[in-house]
């Protein structure tokens, strides 16, 4: 198959549509079920590229939560700690421990649920039975991956009454070195972008503590590589291996790392035991509990906690979540991992930084202020390189 019909393009208005190669060879996918429409297909190859960089140059499996051509979090298949599996709400999952996929998954889910809701989802290696019960129970358009075991295709394909959309591609599938776009009914080509992202890459530190331990150099790699799949301007937090805060398509590189860093702080906020041991109402959904837990963080946190409002959403009122114990805690994190996809032109993003836990930056360098950049790193002895590489990806 040479060619897909789509049920229209970005929106409804936009036909005809569809995905086709131009040279007239085979899709390298083939759709195991569903019908996935434009947006996903943008979603699906993104995210495959991202996992399959992962898995290349980390050795770990990888998994990836897309939204609108964007990852919401990128992760590694490393076990999750009790906490982590609480916050994450993937306490219950039998065998999770011995499937390092699900693992991945359950991390990368987890990070930001507010935007994964309705996410596509990419696996770097076959699909297993676990990953699949958890991919069944969340809201998801659909998956891509290399392959599905029989007990994992029969868990998803029952998914969305019948309709959840199930990717296979090809994992050996090589792209053609120049790629084509039109605009405006103006095409573009360029160069793929097959730069590669490993530890070599980070040889090049520029401040006085030069100590990258080995984990934290693969929390670099997986931010890089998530920012060379995000739309630009992107900064990208990671720990743990995993990316735990995104801050995508901004113009400002400042307004980048602030909402990263935001997403950051809610991802370690999530796993403080006044979070873990809230006690939820009766029928309250687990969509809705994470809408709970994002306001019971907020400033707006009266909005669960006012009395009328709390019986909707807990069994018992939770004490509230002062700013100044939030404040307290995250003084506490560091070791946090930050990329950015084009250098920092500002001191003010190290800055911004800092107050998240950051302890290790990967940047490319370039800008006239660089030894601004790398005085505040140096003035919280953070551990900075330049990669000499800029990520765009629009």
């Amino acid at each position: 198959m040479n060619e897909y019909s789509l049920k229209y393009g970005c929106n409804p208005n936009q036909k005809p549509a569809r995905i086709f190669m131009a040279d007239g060879s085979d899709l390298p996918v083939e759709i195991l079920n569903g019908r996935p429409g434009y947006i996903n297909f943008l979603d699906a190859f993104n995210s495959w590229q991202l996992v399959k960089e992962i898995r290349e140059n980390t050795g770990y499996v990888a998994a990836t939560s897309f939204k609108h051509v964007s990852p919401t979090s990128a992760a590694i298949g490393k076990k999750l700690t009790p906490s982590l599996k609480k916050a994450c709400f993937v306490d219950d999952i039998e065998g999770l421990d011995d499937s390092p996929l699900a693992c991945a998954y359950a991390r990368a889910r987890g990070t930001d649920r507010m935007s994964s809701f309705g996410d596509f989802i990419a696996l770097s290696d076959e699909c297993d039975e676990t990953t699949a019960k958890i991919v069944a129970r969340e809201v998801s358009d659909g998956i891509i991956a290399p392959g599905y075991s029989p007990k994992a295709l029969e868990i998803l394909k029952g998914k969305r009454k019948g309709a959840y959309n199930i990717v296979k591609i090809d994992k050996d599938y090589v792209p053609a070195e120049i790629e084509r776009k039109q605009v405006y009914g103006v095409t573009f080509e360029q160069g793929r972008n097959n730069f590669k992202i490993d530890k070599t890459l980070l040889n090049n530190v520029v401040t006085k503590n030069k100590d990258l331990p080995e984990e934290k150099a693969i929390d670099l790699i997986i931010s890089l590589i998530t920012l060379k799949y995000t739309q630009s301007n992107s900064v990208c937090f990671a720990a743990d291996g995993q990316a735990i805060g995104v801050g995508a398509g901004q113009q400002s590189r400042i307004h980048c790392t602030r909402l990263a860093a935001q997403k950051a702080d809610l991802w370690h906020l999530r796993q403080h035991e006044k979070v873990l041991s809230l006690q939820f109402a009766e029928g309250v959904g687990r969509p809705e509990k994470n809408n709970i837990i994002d306001l019971y963080l907020s400033d707006d946190a009266d909005e669960v906690l006012a009395e009328g409002e709390w019986q909707k959403n807990f069994a018992v009122r939770p004490a509230p979540f002062t700013r100044e114990e939030k404040a307290e805690y995250l003084a506490g994190i560091s070791g946090v991992s930050l990329g950015s996809d084009a250098f920092f032109p500002f001191a003010d993003n190290i800055e911004r930084a800092h107050r998240s836990g950051v302890t290790y930056v990967a940047e490319p360098g370039g800008s006239v202020r660089d030894d601004l950049v790398i005085e505040a790193a140096d003035r919280h002895n953070m551990v900075m390189a330049f990669t000499g590489m800029r990520l765009f990806h629009h």
